[in-house]
């Protein structure tokens, strides 16, 4: 019998979703691998439906497609990034291939799948749910003595243990996203960000964060940039958001928006938290080119009236420092975010929490 050799996928008729197929598989088996027990499955599918039919797979790097995947022969160069643009039409989606694949390696040769639907966007599983962490700093330095103040080498530790334990750094508007339904995140995504507008942040934290491939949203009140040596200017700004880094408003003065001041009539007050949120927003967006829409509440403190406003200011996302996680079904305008104050990585990894387990 003759072989056939073709370049186009091979359509082997619509094949069960990822999330649908049944796997044998431990209890709250880990995504990436449930993935990469699918992956077998199709190989092993595609072996058994064409070798009797003397079907060579073709030379063409993609010889698997349904409406729900794709199975991928790697060429050289290929990175997940580069197949997530390809393939997912955003290269920030590079996590999306990884988490699919899970050890396999990205050389030529290799096979990888690649999801091509809309997956769990809520994080829900049979026993819990997601919960995103978001981490909060201010300064870094081994000079001041300040529970606000991170010294540089335990801010570097920090970092690398996110990195060799699978931590994905993702953004503030990724977070909002999954908040609003519209797309999943890694199993192990955290935020960071970083308050206020200290130079620190950007002669220590930046080039830190880069090392490891990060980015952090920065919440800067408006008065402070560039008022004095200590302070982030707005090229500095301007250079950390081409890196990826976003910027938030943390008002203009970094007053406690829910205290009314002494003489002061509830309209002024209005007026004065109105001018506050306002006039930083406007000053962030014509500064740094943006529509600003993130905002940390000075001090983490807000009301509803503080609620009322932000929200007709245009902001779509703002956090506290209340700590703890956030699930899916968490209040867009008042997240939790810890401050990372204590230097014991015991304390910082009690920050952690990616998933919440629901007792049946």
């Amino acid at each position: 019998m003759q072989s056939v050799n073709t370049s186009t996928p091979v359509v082997l008729g619509k094949l069960p979703s990822i999330e649908r197929l049944r796997i044998p598989s431990r209890t709250a088996q880990p995504l990436h691998e449930k993935k990469l027990a699918v992956l077998s499955i199709i190989i092993s599918a595609l072996g058994y439906l064409l070798l009797p039919s003397c079907i060579t797979i073709g030379s063409g790097p993609e010889f698997f497609r349904s409406e729900d995947y794709i199975v991928y022969r790697i060429k050289k160069g290929d990175t997940p990034a580069k197949l997530a643009k390809r393939f997912l039409g955003d290269e920030k989606k590079f996590w999306v291939v990884e988490d699919a694949n899970g050890g396999v390696p990205f050389t030529k040769g290799h096979i990888a799948v690649i999801p091509l639907k809309k997956e769990n966007a809520c994080g829900l599983r049979g026993n819990g749910f997601q919960m995103v962490p978001i981490l909060c700093y201010h300064r870094f330095s081994d000079d001041v003595d300040s529970p606000l103040c991170m010294p540089p080498q335990v801010f570097d530790r920090q970092m690398k243990y996110l990195k060799e334990n699978n931590y994905r750094v993702v953004s503030s508007t990724d977070l909002l996203g999954f908040l609003q339904n519209e797309h999943c995140l890694p199993e192990k995504a955290v935020v960071i960000t970083i308050d206020d507008g200290y130079r620190s942040g950007y002669d220590i934290a930046y080039p830190i964060l880069q090392k490891y491939g990060f980015t952090a949203t920065l919440f800067i009140y408006t008065d402070f940039v560039g008022a004095s040596r200590n302070a982030v200017t707005w090229n500095q700004l301007r250079e950390m958001k081409k890196s990826g880094f976003q910027v938030g408003g943390h008002t203009t003065s970094h007053d406690d928006l829910t205290k009314q001041r002494d003489g002061e009539n509830r309209r002024s007050y209005l007026t004065r938290i109105e001018k506050g949120l306002g006039v930083s927003k406007s000053i962030l967006d014509r500064k740094l080119g943006q529509n600003t829409i993130l905002l940390a509440f000075p001090y983490g403190r807000y009301d509803s009236t503080v609620l009322r406003v932000a929200e007709r200011t245009g902001y779509e996302m703002a956090v506290t420092v209340k700590r703890g996680s956030n699930p899916f079904f968490a209040d867009v305008l008042a997240l939790k975010r810890s401050q990372i104050l204590r230097h014991d990585m015991d304390s910082f990894v009690s920050n952690l929490k990616t998933f919440h387990t629901v007792s049946h």
